[in-house]
């Protein structure tokens, strides 16, 4: 049983820094590739992150590449985001998903991922 929760988001400032963490209740996180997607008003679910079951791989989408970075503590069933640099344009619910066959490598679409977290709001002031 995969169960992901998200928690981290909040209002900040342009500039600041922010870190999410997604835990996962279930016995098989450390097997598993992980990614973090995001949703603004009105748009689609993107993909911002990914990181393999052993965290040796990782991807990142183009927007968020030197600013963000994806981590994981497999002891404690922990994914995380740290964010840095935040901009108002990294406005939306970020959702953490979990894949449902275990290991492999990373992956960046949606369609890859089963599970997925209820979400965090993360706001950027200007």
């Amino acid at each position: 049983q995969v169960q992901l929760v998200e928690s981290g988001g909040g209002l900040v400032q342009a500039g600041d820094s922010l870190r999410l963490s997604c835990t996962d209740s279930g016995r098989t996180f450390s097997s598993r590739a992980m990614g973090w997607f995001r949703q603004a008003p009105g748009k689609e679910r993107e993909f911002v992150a990914a990181i393999n079951w052993r965290g040796a791989m990782t991807d990142f989408a183009d927007s968020v590449k030197g600013r963000f970075t994806i981590s994981r503590d497999n002891a404690k069933n922990t994914l995380y985001l740290q964010m840095n640099s935040l901009k108002p344009e990294d406005t939306a619910v970020y959702y953490c998903a979990a894949r449902l066959m275990l290991y492999g490598g990373v992956y960046n679409s949606r369609e890859a991922y089963n599970y997925w977290g209820q979400g965090t709001q993360v706001t950027v002031s200007s």
